[in-house]
Formats: C-alpha cells, structure tokens, sequence
C-alpha cells in the first residue's frame, strides 16, 4: 500500500471547477505528497471523475470522487440563518461523497442544468463588478476574460474564484505587480488594505502571487459584486433524495465559526456554532448520512464538540482539506493525531463504499441490506474501510 498510512484528503478541487490541477495532476500530486488515498471534489461537476480513477490506479493510490454544490434551505428552520456559506443566508454547501461508477453519467446530467442556471448568475456578477470599477482598463467580459479560464466548455463549473482570478491577471497585465496593482484596486474599487492582505497584494516576488492576489479579491471584493444564488439552487431534500439514488453518500460540510482563515480567502465570521446541535439534528433527520470537515481549519474544541454530536447522532465522520490553489499542502499533518485517526479509516470506508457499489448497487454502505447487516456504523465503517483496503492488493506502486 502506498502513501503515509495517517494521510488521505477527499476534498481535492480539480480544474473541472477552480484549481491548478487537472484530475491526472491532481492524483499525480497526492502521490507525491504521500497521500494514501484521495479524492476530487468539484463545484456543480464529475467531468474529471473517471480521469481522475484511472490516474489514481497508475500512480497506485486509492482514489474517490465526489461533488460539491449549494442548496436552498427554503421551508426549513434555517432558511434565514448563515450556515456555511460565507456569501449568503438560507442557502448551504453540501457534498455528495463516494460515487459509484454508475453514479457519474446521472450525477452529470443532474447537474448539468443547475451549472448553465449558475453561468446566468455569473454574467450578472461580472456586470455588478464592472459597475463597481472606475477605471475601464480592469472591466471584465465574461465571454473573453472569465470563462476562458474554465472547463465549462467540457462540463465544468465556472465560480465566483475565475471571476476574481481573470481580474488578477488583468490588474498584472495592465497595471503591474505588488504597489502598483494595490494602488490600482484602491483607485479603482475604493478598497483599503492592511496586514496580511497588503502584504499578500506588495510581495510580488511570491511564485505564487496571482494566486494571493485572489484570496485577497475573494475575502475584499466578492461581497461587492455578489448575487444570491438562487435557480441553481436545488432543495436539500432534493439533494439528499438525488444522493441516495445513485448509492452515494450524502454529508454536510460543517465551517464553523471563523477567526483566523486557513485558506485566506474568507473573513473572521461567526456560522454554525451558536445553533450546532439543532443544525445536526436537522440534517439527520432529513436524511443525510455524514458530517465533513477540515483539521486544520478549527479548534480543537470545536472539532471535539462536532464529533461528539456526529456520534450522538450516528453521523459518518470525513476529512476533506479545500485543496484549489499550488501553494497548499496535500497532507494535515493533523490526521496523525489520535482524535482524527477515524477520519484515515473513513477514507479507505469510502473506497470500500465506492467498490462494493460498482459491483452492486445495493451494498453501499449505507444501503438497506448494509445497514440490515450490521447496524453499527463503526462496525460497518470498519468493514468498508478492510473492503477499501482489499482493492489495493492488485494496485502496482
């Protein structure tokens, strides 16, 4: 088996939504991390899933795929509430962990609409950013600027991260690196900066700066130009009711209140953790089967407080660290840890999950025959993660 045995990440973006990384780079790179397992996670998209598996076998790695998209939290207690999504209230992030193989084409057909619904939400954006610009040298085209950076052509999604991005490039190419792209987005937008963003915008000897400059755009400018999602929204029930169908895993991503931002991309912000417990009871009774998070990106008291709950309520637990720019490390040293050694487990449970469900539709792990078979969720996760395992016997280092 390759890889570190505590590392697995199956929160890895690819270029079918915002990365740096097409789906055979991206397996290409958790290999050379030394992940043992990973997994993609695209906005609103699978189009990289089966590129992605067939990377994965050649570097002899584990691979999963997922999907990640928003839904509307209409008629539910939440739907005036912000939960975890930064840019706007009674609307969620969820994602659809462990799909089977015969899961991607409906996954990608059901998606399909609510991308083209998001494409129409974009050029309203790109529109509202351009109001917002006194300098006409930096007005962007969607057309020309924004989706050329994308896979939308080929079934990707285009995000609120290319809008920033195609901006980037053009403040370098039109008013330069470091002072006097700062200047130029003060005069301009009427921004001020200071600390850790001033520094990110004057350092233009990092090899990485375009990228910086975007996690600054994303925390300072999205809420000038932002426009609420709305019709490529599905209801979450709808989520949870399409997850199940094709046999895969349907689980929250829980962001908690935020201070100092991880990615430094988002404000200190305060989300789930004044109303957590009634927020899990909820999702659980709706239906979904897991909570996701990220190591690094909370407290360990607010981790501890989460999985506590997850247990309470019989919630899988997965890891999943944002990986969407080339200066973020594919490993959380984090998951060494003895409070996180499940999440590893969880990992090769999904792999298990995924196999078990090529073969047969009907023996997920959460499946009725799974569940009728062993109703522990720890006894089941076990068994998926030994069934995950097993599939790596025949994988060539």
């Amino acid at each position: 088996m390759s890889g570190k045995p505590f590392y697995v990440n199956n929160h890895i973006h690819t270029v079918y939504s915002f990365s740096p990384f097409t789906p055979s780079q991206a397996a290409r790179q958790a290999k050379l991390s030394g992940l043992a397992t990973a997994g993609i996670m695209d906005h609103d998209s699978v189009s990289g899933a089966e590129e992605f598996l067939a990377a994965c076998r050649r570097e002899g790695i584990a691979g999963t795929v997922g999907f990640e998209c928003r839904c509307s939290l209409a008629g539910a207690p939440y739907a005036d509430t912000r939960v975890n999504n930064p840019d706007q209230s009674g609307v969620a992030y969820v994602a659809c962990h462990g799909i089977p193989r015969a899961g991607f084409k409906p996954a990608a057909e059901w998606l399909a609409p609510y991308r083209a619904h998001r494409e129409e939400r974009n050029r309203r954006m790109v529109d509202r950013l351009n109001d917002t610009c006194a300098d006409e040298r930096f007005k962007l085209s969607y057309d020309n600027d924004v989706r050329p950076l994308s896979m939308a052509g080929q079934g990707g999604s285009v995000t609120e991260r290319h809008i920033c991005y195609a901006l980037t490039l053009k403040l370098i190419g039109r008013a330069g690196a470091g002072e006097p792209l700062k200047t130029a987005l003060e005069e301009a937008f009427g921004l001020r900066f200071t600390g850790k963003n001033e520094a990110a915008l004057l350092n233009s000897s990092d090899p990485h700066y375009a990228y910086r400059v975007l996690g600054v755009l994303k925390s300072s400018l999205v809420e000038r130009f932002y426009v609420d999602a709305d019709r490529e929204c599905p209801h979450i029930t709808e989520f949870v009711e399409f997850t199940h169908s094709i046999g895969a895993v349907a689980a929250y991503p829980y962001l908690g209140d935020v201070g100092d931002s991880v990615t430094g991309d988002k404000k200190a912000q305060a989300f789930e953790d004044s109303y957590l417990d009634g927020l899990i009871g909820y999702i659980k009774g709706i239906g979904f089967d897991a909570v996701t998070y990220m190591p690094t990106r909370n407290t360990l008291s607010q981790l501890q407080r989460l999985m506590s709950l997850c247990v309470e309520n019989r919630l899988f637990q997965i890891s999943g660290e944002d990986i969407n720019t080339p200066y973020q490390p594919f490993i959380c040293e984090k998951l060494a840890l003895p409070e996180f050694l499940r999440l590893t487990d969880a990992a090769w449970a999904l792999i298990g999950h995924e196999r078990a469900s090529d073969a047969d539709p009907t023996m997920g792990m959460f499946g009725e025959r799974a569940k009728a078979a062993l109703p522990s969720l720890d006894d089941r996760a076990a068994m998926y993660a030994t069934m995950g395992k097993i599939t790596m016997l025949d994988y060539k280092e």
